[in-house]
């Protein structure tokens, strides 16, 4: 049972500041997903930090598209993305408007309707492998890009909220490099995780994916 205090919205102001600050304190918190077949609660267990232009492991190193559009703010709300022609992956816009920062859920611990959750996770073997790393978190929620734009701190009974939780001890925050990211963007160690949480993914360097005929590949970017 999750207890009444741990279900306080998050304000905005949470998440307007800079991301190195923002993203190892959602560890802990509780991301809230409404669905057809009922609610799915899960606690965050790892996330990576993206910093916007600056940061060439950002969708917004390159500047605003339509695809990226959402990272620009207002902060506090989501920004879903597709990639490799699979997956969505969900994030969290943070940091003040116009900046493009963002927070990648990276995993989560599924703390309430687990079997809910299993419906789109038939595979997974244990409750703990659910939303173990981006895109099955994604597919454990249902996630996709119907829901970019959402607002996360938003009244009960949105499509998605995040929640006060219990924040982790920082005797348990660990930080170490993003993976999967490519050149420039992958020396950063803008990933936290909770230590000792199953459910957190394994690390991976970035691999050059190769396309049929070619042995170029694409570099792998978060939020």
């Amino acid at each position: 049972m999750i207890a009444a205090h741990d279900r306080t919205p998050l304000p905005r102001s949470f998440f307007d500041r800079p991301v190195l600050e923002a993203a190892p304190a959602l560890l802990g918190r509780l991301l809230v997903r409404e669905l057809p077949e009922g609610r799915v609660v899960l606690r965050v267990t790892e996330v990576e930090a993206y910093a916007g232009e600056s940061d060439p492991g950002s969708h917004a190193y390159r500047g605003r598209t339509a695809r990226n559009a959402v990272m620009y703010g207002p902060p506090g709300h989501a920004y879903v993305y597709f990639t490799y022609g699979m997956w969505h992956c969900l994030n969290v816009v943070c940091g003040p408007e116009g900046f493009a920062s963002g927070i990648l859920l990276r995993a989560g611990e599924a703390v309430e309707g687990a079997d809910i959750a299993r419906l789109r996770r038939p595979t997974a073997r244990r409750d703990h492998e659910l939303a173990k790393g981006p895109a099955r978190l994604a597919t454990a929620l249902g996630v996709d890009r119907a829901l970019d734009g959402t607002d996360l701190c938003g009244p009960e009974g949105e499509p998605l909220r995040l929640l006060a939780g219990t924040p982790a001890p920082a005797a348990l925050l660990r930080s170490g490099p993003r993976t999967g990211v490519s050149g420039e963007g992958g020396v950063h160690p803008w990933r936290y995780w909770i230590d000792g949480e199953q459910s957190v993914s394994p690390y991976r360097a970035h691999t050059p994916r190769r396309r049929s005929g070619t042995a170029r590949g694409t570099t792998t970017k978060g939020s």
